[in-house]
C-alpha cells in the first residue's frame, strides 16, 4: 500500500520531517483512504499517524566526563590542548603567589613583629620572585632570625 501522499501531508501538518512521520500499521486501511489534509487531520488527532521523537545525541558520556573531570581525573598530559600559560596565564599564577606573601609581610609590619624597614626590603625581594609562597618567606625570616617564633 503507498501512503507517500499521505505521509507528505501529514509530514507539513505535524512539522517534521516524512521520516518522523509514524503510521498504525493496523489502521493502514483508513489511511490510505484519506485523500485530503482534513482527513489526515483527523488521523492525527485520532492518534493513528503520530510524529515520531527526534532522535539526539545522549549526553551521559559526557556528564560522566565532565564529572571526573571536576574530581581532578583524566588532566594528564595526553588531555591538554593549548600550552601551560593557556591554560592558567602566567599573570594569574604570579598574582595567587604575591598576594598571600604581601598579605603575610603586611601583617607582619602591623603587629609590629618586622619594622617598616625590614617590611620595605622583603617586599622589593617578594616583587622580585624570590619567595615561592608564603610558606617560604616565613621559614626565610625564620633563617635569617627575623621572626622569632
Amino acid at each position: 500500500m503507498n501512503l507517500k501522499n499521505q505521509r507528505r501531508m501529514a509530514s507539513e501538518l505535524l512539522k517534521c520531517g516524512v521520516n518522523r512521520v509514524w503510521v498504525d500499521p493496523n489502521r493502514s486501511e483508513d489511511v490510505s483512504d484519506a485523500i485530503t489534509r482534513a482527513d489526515v487531520r483527523m488521523l492525527i488527532n485520532s492518534g493513528t499517524i503520530v510524529a515520531r521523537q527526534k532522535k539526539g545525541v545522549s549526553r551521559g558520556r559526557a556528564e560522566f566526563e565532565k564529572a571526573q573531570k571536576r574530581k581532578g581525573r583524566q588532566t594528564g598530559h595526553g588531555s591538554r590542548r593549548g600550552r601551560k600559560g593557556a591554560r592558567k596565564p602566567s599573570k594569574e599564577r604570579w598574582m595567587q603567589a604575591i598576594r598571600p606573601i604581601r598579605r603575610k609581610l603586611k601583617e607582619l609590619r602591623d603587629t609590629g613583629k618586622i619594622d617598616p624597614s625590614t617590611y620595605r626590603i622583603y617586599y622589593l625581594k617578594a616583587k622580585g620572585g624570590v619567595f615561592k609562597n608564603k610558606s617560604h618567606l616565613v621559614s626565610h625570616l625564620k633563617s635569617e632570625d627575623i621572626l622569632k617564633e
